[in-house]
């Protein structure tokens, strides 16, 4: 479990191309070679964790949680496995919000502005590791009921998703409230299927 030690506000927070380029360097308890992990150190906040390959799928949940490289947990376990089975040769885990807490109900209450612009930078650069058409899959589920900010975080990584031209997917089964499933106990053979992700966005503001 990991339960924040305090506010992300209270804690220094690299900006991401400062994390980037120390993720990129050879490390000591994980192969760079394969895994991309920024930043490269356990903390209170996690930009992004995946596979290095040519065709990454990109995945959008909440919020990290405990995972690192070698030791994913079972939600990044079925990420992977679901990457793999559609046909992709890799997969790049990141999250609306980047703030580490296992039960999402711990998570912060006051918005951090600055952690979510650097958020914003991390998912830019995980597109620029896509060829072609990048492929996101939107798996938070019913949480992104769980913070008011999260609609803002999911807002704009919208916007920056349209300026790439991405191809929005879910797997398994829409919620009742309409949101895309979570990873966690899909069939390691679920399918991706198209999401229209400006119906979602508009269904979900009607709500507020």
């Amino acid at each position: 479990m990991h339960i924040p030690l305090c506010e992300t506000s209270e804690v220094s927070v690299l900006d991401f191309e400062t994390a980037l380029r120390a993720a990129l360097q050879p490390a000591d308890d994980y192969d760079v070679s394969r895994w991309l992990f920024v930043p490269n150190r356990y903390d209170e906040y996690r930009y992004i964790l995946g596979t290095r390959g040519a065709r990454p799928l990109i995945c959008f949940g909440i919020n990290p949680s405990t995972a690192a490289p070698d030791r994913l947990d079972n939600t990044l376990k079925s990420a992977e496995r679901i990457a793999l089975h559609n046909g992709f040769d890799s997969f790049i885990m990141l999250n609306l919000y980047a703030q580490r807490a296992t039960d999402p109900d711990d998570m912060e209450r006051n918005f951090n502005a600055h952690l979510h612009e650097e958020n914003k930078r991390a998912f830019s650069y995980a597109l620029s590791l896509c060829p072609g058409t990048p492929v996101v899959w939107a798996a938070w589920g019913n949480i992104v009921e769980k913070r008011p900010f999260l609609h803002l975080c999911l807002r704009e990584m919208i916007a920056l998703g349209q300026s790439r031209g991405v191809r929005w997917v879910s797997a398994g089964k829409i919620s009742k409230k309409g949101h895309p499933h979570h990873p966690l106990y899909l069939k390691k053979d679920s399918a991706l299927d198209a999401f229209d992700m400006d119906g979602y966005y508009r269904l979900i503001c009607s709500r507020t």
